[in-house]
């Protein structure tokens, strides 16, 4: 089962993933947690460029995206999947390719239907199974950041744009997505995750 989680800066993915994981493993799953970029050595590389480099052409930071998803995707989260009992095993992603169609598409201005073709190239067409969208105000997530990135520090438009780019992909694909109040405490979003997983934690898995 492959899950992600998305929303604008400051909504605290990175610590709710992390809450979620620990809880799938008390119930017995295989749980790996991961994110985009940053995964593994060639993800690590890619993610030092795009979060702390400079100037970065938008055309130029796209590509970079997508060559640490098809990396990631085929050389951690599909060889993960595709084990023994996997059944079992569940994939926690902090950011997707939902990411790149909403900062490079919605925000940026890149064509949308054009991101979609080239994310399914670099996914070999993996889709997750579930996407929890954390949801908050611009200005509350924005305050919450201690150390802002490349993209922390785009003008506060550019994040209403990503705001706004969420909530039409969750609105596009209402089965595959759900929307949580990311003002809530962790706790509760943790709380609200697992019971929309099941008592089983993978009732989701597709066919």
């Amino acid at each position: 089962m492959f899950i992600t989680f998305e929303g604008p800066e400051g909504a605290g993915k990175s610590t709710v993933l992390a809450m979620v994981a620990e809880r799938l493993r008390a119930r017995g799953h295989a749980v790996l947690s991961t994110r985009e970029p940053g995964a593994g050595d060639v993800g690590k590389a890619i993610r030092e460029i795009l979060l702390h480099g400079g100037d970065i052409h938008p055309h130029a930071e796209l590509f970079l995206f997508l060559a640490d998803r098809a990396q990631h995707v085929e050389r951690i989260v599909r060889p993960f999947l595709s084990q023994a009992h996997s059944e079992n095993r569940i994939v926690l992603c902090d950011r997707h390719a939902d990411s790149t169609v909403v900062y490079q598409g919605h925000a940026r201005g890149m064509d949308i239907e054009e991101l979609r073709r080239l994310n399914w190239l670099a996914t070999a067409g993996l889709v997750p199974d579930r996407t929890y969208l954390l949801d908050l105000p611009v200005e509350v997530g924005l305050g919450r950041l201690k150390d802002p990135d490349r993209l922390d520090r785009e003008p506060i438009e550019f994040h209403r744009r990503v705001r706004e780019g969420f909530r039409a992909e969750a609105d596009r694909e209402r089965e595959r997505w759900r929307v949580l109040d990311a003002t809530q405490s962790p706790e509760h979003l943790v709380e609200e995750i697992l019971a929309d997983l099941g008592p089983h934690g993978a009732s989701l898995a597709r066919e």
